[in-house]
């Protein structure tokens, strides 16, 4: 069985200072516009109680255009002002729906510089990309290439707080169902070790079913207290300031790549090796609310460990079941079902009144594997 999902393909690539200057000021605008249909959407609800719709936004655009001060909005592309109204529709709507919080502005230092580009608005041809207002293709580093045949409907271009520039492709891409088999894991996320599996899977975990906590940000620690520490002696607002808080962005984007590329290899054998895969529906939002642990619960990344698993078992024709998360895995003896009465994180290995020894990560695997079963 084969099905067509759309895929982004994210490159980096090198703009010239020409393309440079001209996406800034692209970044630029597409922040204004956000905010400022934000501000008259919150103006309009507050004093009237009225909701503005996509069309007043976009004729809200159209006006401002027309504004002496804001006539540098006719000098970018109006696409990515148009996709950036879009976003604050979609924003909003997932707020009405009580799926999200109430938006927030764009701010020019912290949030994500980046622009969105549909069919119209760039030209691909023979494997270049060529964006709106630009008479050169981008020099995008082709990492891996793309899929057979497949032409992006469209592209964001973006630039992180290391200074470094990226694209990312929306495709669509035809991918197989791979063979179904009728292996079922249990998967119990920790910080000792990452995962604990309710069995062990070859070249993925040890013979206990474990899979090692790489502890990326920990790695890197020393460096980036060293870059912190040279960006808190520069004087605010000065370009050396500036250079030093550049430093210490590129420490925290070293430490997010080693630790995206790792999650990879273990949610990909995954995939591959078992027909469903069973997690726990963990809190990571309140978890981090505990100072102690706040830190290496970041490090291990979770969320994103489940989202992975999310989007490649809906790929591949696999099945990922998620347990409720007040299920006491870690506290129920796997053997003989009895429920401990407490159990501290600091206790790694306890011993049930019917004889039976258990380490807890394993344990908790196997009972979280047992309850997802049950639910199946």
């Amino acid at each position: 069985m084969a099905q067509i999902v759309k895929r982004a393909c994210r490159y980096r690539f090198y703009p010239t200072p020409e393309q440079a200057s001209e996406l800034a000021r692209t970044f630029g605008c597409v922040r204004l516009v956000y905010n400022k249909a934000l501000e008259e959407r919150s103006r309009a609800y507050a004093l009237k109680g009225r909701r503005v719709s996509h069309a007043e936004s976009s004729a809200l655009l159209t006006a401002w255009k027309r504004e002496e001060e804001l006539a540098f909005l006719n000098g970018v592309s109006c696409v990515p002002l148009q996709q950036a109204l879009r976003h604050l529709q979609a924003a909003f709507a997932n707020f009405f729906a009580k799926r999200a919080q109430y938006p927030a502005f764009k701010s020019r230092k912290k949030s994500r510089a980046s622009a969105e580009y549909t069919r119209s608005a760039f030209r691909w041809r023979d494997g270049r990309l060529t964006l709106a207002k630009m008479d050169a293709p981008l020099d995008i580093v082709w990492s891996r290439p793309l899929p057979e045949g497949a032409e992006p409907s469209t592209v964001t271009v973006s630039r992180d707080a290391a200074g470094r520039w990226f694209v990312s492709l929306l495709v669509e891409e035809m991918i197989r169902s791979l063979a179904p088999m009728g292996d079922v894991v249990g998967v119990d996320v920790g910080i000792t070790s990452l995962v604990a599996l309710s069995r062990p899977i070859d070249d993925l975990t040890d013979e206990d079913g474990r899979v090692a906590n790489p502890r990326h940000e920990r790695a890197d620690r020393r460096r980036l207290a060293k870059a912190q520490r040279s960006l808190a002696r520069e004087a605010v607002g000065s370009a050396n300031r500036a250079k030093a808080r550049l430093k210490v962005a590129r420490v925290y984007a070293r430490i997010a790549d080693r630790r995206r590329d790792f999650l990879h290899k273990p949610t990909t054998s995954l995939v591959r090796e078992t027909q469903a895969v069973v997690i726990e529906d963990l809190a990571v939002r309140n978890m981090v609310k505990n100072h102690s642990l706040a830190r290496a619960i970041s490090d291990a990344s979770w969320r994103e460990l489940r989202s992975m698993l999310a989007y490649k078992t809906a790929w591949y024709g696999r099945e990922l079941v998620v347990i409720d998360r007040w299920f006491p895995s870690s506290r129920l003896c796997s053997a003989c079902g009895t429920l401990a009465e407490a159990m501290p994180l600091n206790v790694r290995t306890w011993e049930c009144a019917c004889g039976a020894v258990h380490d807890r990560d394993a344990n908790a695997a196997r009972n979280i594997l047992a309850a997802g079963l049950a639910e199946r």
